[in-house]
């Protein structure tokens, strides 16, 4: 198959700019904001996080099936790129808005609205995974359509981390509640414009041969859901995504709370992770330089295993170290964006194995990605919510001096998640044989 060209890459790698900046925002900022802002405590952050994951646990399969049953002139991904941009902005405004009302109807209004946006996130972000899938059936270039996918997702990220806080601050005058639901809408409306030129500059052209003969009953989707269990090779991955992500959301919900409290450098917050982020985008654009050198999969591992010797330099360091720990967090990002690119170019690697070697009737790639990104959400989850048990068992008490055990903990909550996850994810490699010369065989 021909060479995907440049502009169709980076008009694919726009729509992730647009979804990145939920993720990224929700990584690195719901935490704090519930906490420090909204009004409710750690513990209970920590459990809406997780609870709300859980029911993705209901959506994303169905979304899967949805998708890969959706005809329209447009294709079978790429409508829900103009379907739901809008209410994924309206949502995104919403979910960060601080009602003026007792505690407990706060609660229920953040399991409300972050509920919502999540299902929206899902309604656009597994169609518009499964499209890089049937962009081209060539592995190699696959890889290369995730580098541009995801160095454009830092770049959105990094831009969306750093100018957050001064928007919040401009919009809100000195108040956090109304500055943040006035900066989202900004957001929103630069993701919906995304969005759009995705749509517009992308096709599909690997088409599923049973597109017409699936059935759309409930039954007959989670019976494709369950099918993906008996692809080793899926399972892996997935098992991947999961810890990876787990290891990601501690560190990232956490990273807030590192700054302003054990640095005492909360104005450089935005700082710290928008220069992360970017040195993100350099990692994502060596995995497309990369790929035309090494396997994929060594180069996975490789990286896999720089990233947990970078995460031990962070424990080391005094509350003088800032510097330091920019430097090992820029290097440490450029690791996992390489990782990260690869990963997901995996996902339709599996779907062709599952298709040839196992004799999987169709190729539903919408579903692969649907599990897929369900064991990412569910590892933000676990993730999230365990920084937020974390912060309380260790103390944390929201905008005050923290005692030095809390800051301690702060510490190594950032680091231990992805030292201990970062192994595990090592290991699983092991099993994992989709090589580049395997995929030969698929293709």
């Amino acid at each position: 198959m021909n060479a995907i060209s440049v502009k169709e890459k980076i008009g694919y790698g726009l729509g992730d700019t647009a979804c990145n900046i939920v993720f990224q925002i929700v990584i690195n900022f719901l935490l704090i904001f519930y906490t420090d802002v909204f009004g409710i405590s750690a513990a209970a952050a920590g459990t809406l996080l997780l609870v709300v994951r859980l029911f993705d646990g209901f959506t994303d399969p169905i979304m899967g099936g949805i998708a890969d049953r959706t005809t329209s002139k447009f294709g079978k991904y790429r409508p829900y790129l103009l379907w739901m941009a809008i209410p994924y902005a309206i949502l995104g405004v919403l979910a960060f808005n601080t009602p003026d009302t007792d505690t407990a109807t706060k609660l229920v209004y953040a399991y409300i609205t972050y509920t919502l946006l999540m299902t929206v996130y899902t309604a656009i972000n597994i169609p518009y995974s499964a499209l890089g899938g049937v962009m081209t059936s060539d592995s190699s270039e696959r890889t290369s359509i995730q580098s541009y996918r995801f160095s454009l997702a830092m770049l959105g990220g990094a831009l969306t981390v750093y100018l957050l806080p001064k928007l919040v601050n401009y919009f809100g005058n000195g108040s956090e509640a109304s500055g943040y639901p006035i900066a989202m809408g900004v957001f929103g409306a630069a993701a919906v414009i995304c969005f759009l030129i995705s749509f517009a500059t992308t096709k599909e052209r690997v088409v599923s041969e049973n597109s017409q003969s699936q059935s759309m009953g409930l039954l007959s989707i989670f019976r494709d859901g369950a099918d993906l269990r008996k692809n080793s090779q899926w399972v892996i991955i997935a098992a991947i995504t999961f810890f990876l992500l787990t290891a990601v959301a501690m560190r990232g919900s956490v990273t807030g709370f590192y700054i302003e409290y054990f640095f005492n450098e909360k104005d450089r917050f935005g700082q710290f992770l928008s220069l992360g982020m970017l040195s993100g985008v350099a990692g994502a654009l060596s995995a497309n330089f990369l790929r035309k050198l090494y396997c994929k999969v060594s180069i996975f591992k490789w990286a896999s295993i720089v990233t947990v010797i970078l995460h031990f330099g962070f424990l080391p360091l005094s509350r003088e170290d800032y510097s330091i720990a920019l430097i090992l967090s820029m290097a440490a990002n450029f690791a996992h964006m390489l990782v990260t690119a690869i990963l997901f170019s995996m996902v339709p690697d599996t779907v062709e194995y599952g298709k040839v070697a196992l004799k999987t009737v169709g190729n539903r790639m919408a579903m692969s990605f649907a599990g897929h990104l369900l064991a990412l959400k569910f590892g933000i989850a676990l993730g999230g919510a365990a920084a937020g048990w974390s912060l309380a068992y260790v103390g944390y008490i929201a905008n005050a001096e923290q005692s030095e055990a809390t800051l301690n903990g702060i510490v190594w909550i950032y680091a231990g998640g992805p030292i201990v996850f970062g192994f595990i994810i090592i290991a699983l490699l092991k099993s994992y044989i989709l090589t580049n010369a395997e995929m030969q065989k698929y293709s």
